[in-house]
């Protein structure tokens, strides 16, 4: 298991932050699309390093084109020579239409033929395919020389797909290289949805296994030393997971485990603007099945023993209750 650092978004330490990373050992750098756009970050991370695997986790898919996203992930891929990873997500309903004014409908069928459409893009510049793509949301017929570019030796980049659904991760199944597991997963979530799932979907693609397949994604650390260290990150934690858990989406995950009922409250209280009361409803048995909590020694452990088995990467998901300075302890336990 690769243990990987997520990025700020302070785009002014981005570069001194990567280099700074890959020379403790950290395996990747990913960026995720909040307050920036995160393909610049990638850029600015991969020209500051040399083996650092730099990707998006995540970029918002709906947000642009198949053909947009082409150009990115296959620039990003040379400039990176080889180390990128185009991650890609599809965010919900409300930001798509209401902060992005673009369309939304059908999301998992959506992904599926972006995906396809920019595998065609790629198969058109670097193999010189004809390109002739013909979907239900997507349509690209149209590539002159003087906009095709070159070749190069690194070819496009494999793309992880994010979900929580049983329906996008069948998508990311057949037709990514990748899975990004949100957060707001638990273990049980993983192996009991998560994974049939993906499995569907590399049947669909005429494949019986996960073989060459890679699940990837954070995980939350809760960590301290004193307790009084131990109560701000177990606040932190628990913020982040109240905020997760007030998305109508993600409720199924609460229903595997009993918790059902509490997803509807946490909804009505985060329209209220009532952050601090959201996280009294975060328990400690919830806790213990979205976070690794104890010790920097102890976290590193129970890490790689909880889900060394199923990811092949996983960053430190830390809400910003943690010192930093205890990260390379969990690093070097996790090794």
């Amino acid at each position: 298991m690769k243990i990987d650092f997520t990025l700020s978004d302070d785009i002014a330490s981005t570069s001194t932050t990567a280099a700074r990373v890959e020379k403790e050992g950290y395996a990747g750098a990913w960026v995720g699309e909040t307050r920036h756009d995160p393909f610049m970050q990638c850029l600015q991370a991969a020209t500051a390093t040399s083996s650092l695997t730099v990707g998006t986790s995540i970029a918002i898919a709906f947000a642009r084109t198949p053909m947009t996203l082409a150009n990115l992930g296959y620039d990003l891929a040379q400039y990176s020579e080889g180390r990128f990873v185009l991650g890609l997500g599809s965010q919900i309903k409300p930001h798509i239409e209401k902060r992005f004014s673009m369309p939304w409908s059908h999301p998992a069928a959506r992904m599926r033929e972006l995906i396809l459409a920019i595998r065609a893009i790629w198969d058109c510049w670097q193999n010189g395919a004809k390109l002739d793509f013909r979907g239900d949301f997507y349509t690209h017929t149209l590539m002159t020389p003087f906009f095709t570019p070159k070749p190069h030796s690194f070819g496009p980049p494999p793309i992880y797909l994010a979900g929580v659904g049983p329906g996008m991760t069948e998508v990311a199944g057949e037709v990514a290289d990748g899975f990004l597991v949100h957060p707001f997963s638990t273990m049980r979530y993983v192996e009991e949805v998560t994974i049939p799932a993906l499995l569907r979907g590399r049947a669909k693609a005429g494949k019986t296994d996960l073989e060459g397949f890679t699940i990837c994604g954070p995980s939350f650390v809760t960590i301290g030393r004193t307790a009084q260290e131990m109560d701000r990150a177990v606040a932190a934690t628990k913020k982040q997971i109240a905020f997760y858990g007030s998305t109508p989406a993600y409720r199924a995950v609460f229903d595997m485990h009993g918790w059902g009922e509490v997803q509807p409250e946490l909804t009505a209280l985060s329209k209220q603007g009532r952050w601090d009361d959201m996280t009294g409803l975060v328990t400690d048995e919830m806790m213990a099945e979205f976070s690794v909590v104890g010790t920097p020694e102890e976290v590193g452990r129970a890490l790689g023993e909880k889900i060394g088995g199923v990811y092949a990467r996983t960053t430190l998901y830390d809400s910003g209750g943690s010192d930093p300075a205890h990260w390379p302890a969990v690093l070097d336990a996790a090794r």
